[in-house]
């Protein structure tokens, strides 16, 4: 929109020939009107051009009216009227030498400028237009609307005018647009309380004053979960710190330790090679060292220490704080609890040394303690290898006792079968057999051959070949005779050859049995060099000492212990209670 220079002064020169001045009512209908609807003055950026005939209603040499100021803009009940006064008729009426506004219209423009310069925004102008036109008003512009508005006394930017805007009543009518016969301004009466203030900062400076409003509500709720924080972490890891660094302090009873060390060594022993190199080592005894720990670390080490030097009668003495401090009738599985956290024993492996290290209010007593436990770890090691040498030496006399007896038993078995026979040697027997029929076939054969020869003569003697047939025949019947009897010895359950392969068996079981008697007898002898070389016995190379210090509780190491535990539980509940609020919330 254009707005027309502005003239604070302007003059006005009299013309000779100027029409005689009409009569009021020409005059007053020559001035610019202001209808209800726009009390304000003229439309701006409509020209109000008054005819050449008007007269001005001040003397020549008289200013022009001086530029209304936005509070005059807003209150038109304030504003002179001098305007609408007709002109005397005894006055000339010059005539204007230039165009030259109004001063309602003035006063219109310079509102808009005030209101430009307000930097309202696109929504509060559409506002604004939006409740001009529900109050019938008929605005040129947003900015108009505006003015429009607060010269009727109404804030456009109230939110029961907005409210307003989306209401809708049953009984609504048409807004009735005020009588256009109306041309004189109304007065309308002006509330302050309602118009909004001009004094409006620039949307930087509402933007910057926004952000450090934000600023301060972050730095309001940070400083607030800070104190939160703090009085959690105060609640839950530095007060009980402090009651735990207290009790290392104030309450805990000093308590004296007596450390000592002890080796399970093994004999010398002059066997073999292997036994030779692992005879000095820790892996001769590693076995028997794990035996001894595990026993000082039963109940049953506790119970003795209880019978000879008084365990429960030390812990349950009124001087010892009550949590070290056993009841008044401790059981034994209370006792044993306390016995695990005061008697710490370990084992090295690669060296093969027990180290054991005792606890208790009084160092004479640490002392008394750690000297009966390596007292029972003495037995137990002694225990330990005379049951290994008993155990081996036993084997090997039941085996031997074993080897003996079956052969005896199968030296019986094979006197049996040879009395039985009546034959010591079956097999000699048969072979004596076997001589004779060879021995009477060749006989045999001569007897054959000579007869033969007797009966190849022409006129052979009788006698001698009755003779020669004589010994033939006898022959043949010995040889018949001597057959019968192989033939029995080697055939049937009662034959020689039965009782040959039966005696054979015997003989071959009662080899055998001699065997396992030799073997038996060797296994006694090794059993009993193992048993020498095998036995074990303790040397304590560190003795107890009784102590002049304190060693427990570590004050400062504890009370950190505890600060970490209490800070690494509040940790994992804080993580695990952030993680469970984001799945809920999510």
């Amino acid at each position: 929109m254009t707005t027309k220079p502005k003239a604070k002064k302007f003059r006005i020169r009299r013309s000779p020939n100027a029409e005689p001045p009409q009569d009021s009512a020409a005059q007053g209908s020559a001035k610019p009107r202001f209808s209800e609807a726009d009390p304000g003055g003229p439309r701006p950026g409509a020209a109000a051009t008054p005819p050449p005939q008007a007269t001005a209603s001040t003397r020549p040499s008289a200013p022009a009216q001086p530029t209304a100021t936005p509070s005059q803009a807003a209150m038109p009940s304030q504003r002179p009227t001098q305007a609408a006064t007709p002109p005397r008729e005894d006055t000339p009426s010059p005539a204007p030498e230039g165009e030259v506004a109004s001063a309602g219209q003035v006063a219109g423009e310079t509102d808009i400028e005030a209101i430009r310069r307000e930097g309202l925004t696109g929504r509060q102008l559409r506002m604004a237009r939006r409740v001009a036109q529900k109050h019938g008003l008929a605005p040129v512009s947003d900015f108009d609307a505006v003015r429009l508005l607060r010269a009727r006394g109404i804030d456009p930017f109230q939110r029961t005018n907005m409210l307003e805007l989306v209401k809708e009543e049953a009984d609504t009518t048409p807004a009735r647009r005020p009588d256009p016969k109306v041309q004189l301004p109304q007065t309308v009466e002006v509330k302050k309380d309602q118009l909004p203030s001009t004094e409006t900062a620039s949307p930087a400076a509402r933007s910057a004053a926004e952000i450090t409003r934000i600023q301060r509500d972050l730095a309001a709720r940070r400083r607030k979960k800070m104190a939160l924080l703090l009085v959690r972490l105060a609640a839950f890891v530095m007060l009980p710190t402090l009651i735990a660094g207290y009790y290392f302090y104030v309450v805990a009873t000093p308590m004296y330790a007596t450390k000592s060390e002890f080796l399970i060594l093994k004999a010398e022993n002059s066997g073999g090679a292997m036994g030779s190199l692992f005879s000095g080592t820790q892996f001769a005894t590693n076995q028997d060292a794990i035996a001894v720990q595990s026993y000082l670390q039963s109940k049953d080490a506790m119970l003795r220490l209880d019978q000879d030097v008084g365990f429960k009668e030390h812990f349950t003495d009124p001087s010892i704080d009550p949590i070290q401090r056993l009841g008044a009738e401790p059981s034994n599985e209370e006792a044993y609890t306390l016995y695990k956290r005061h008697i710490e024993i370990g084992y090295d492996p690669t060296e093969g040394v027990v180290k054991m290290e005792v606890m208790a209010a009084d160092p004479e007593i640490a002392a008394d303690f750690s000297r009966a436990l390596i007292g029972y770890a003495e037995e137990r090691v002694d225990n330990l290898s005379l049951r290994k040498r008993s155990n081996a030496v036993d084997d090997a006399e039941i085996g031997l006792a074993k080897a003996e007896e079956e052969r005896r038993l199968a030296q019986e078995y094979l006197v049996r079968l040879q009395q039985e026979g009546n034959i010591v040697d079956p097999e000699g027997r048969i072979a004596a057999l076997r001589a004779q029929i060879n021995t009477y076939e060749l006989q045999l054969q001569e007897k054959r051959l000579q007869l033969q020869a007797l009966l190849d003569n022409r006129r052979p003697n009788e006698a001698k070949v009755d003779g020669a047939r004589g010994d033939v025949r006898r022959l043949e019947a010995l040889l018949a005779e001597l057959n019968a009897a192989m033939t029995s010895a080697t055939e049937g359950e009662g034959s020689l050859a039965e009782k040959a392969v039966q005696i054979k068996l015997a003989e071959a079981d009662l080899a055998t049995r001699d065997l396992m008697l030799q073997t038996a007898l060797e296994r006694l002898e090794q059993a009993r060099r193992d048993a020498d070389s095998q036995a074990r016995y303790l040397t304590t190379s560190v003795e107890p000492v009784a102590s002049e210090d304190p060693s427990y509780p570590r004050k400062f190491e504890n009370t950190i212990l505890a600060f970490l535990i209490f800070a690494g539980i509040y940790l994992m509940v804080s993580l695990t209670a952030s993680i469970l609020r984001e799945q809920v919330s999510s």
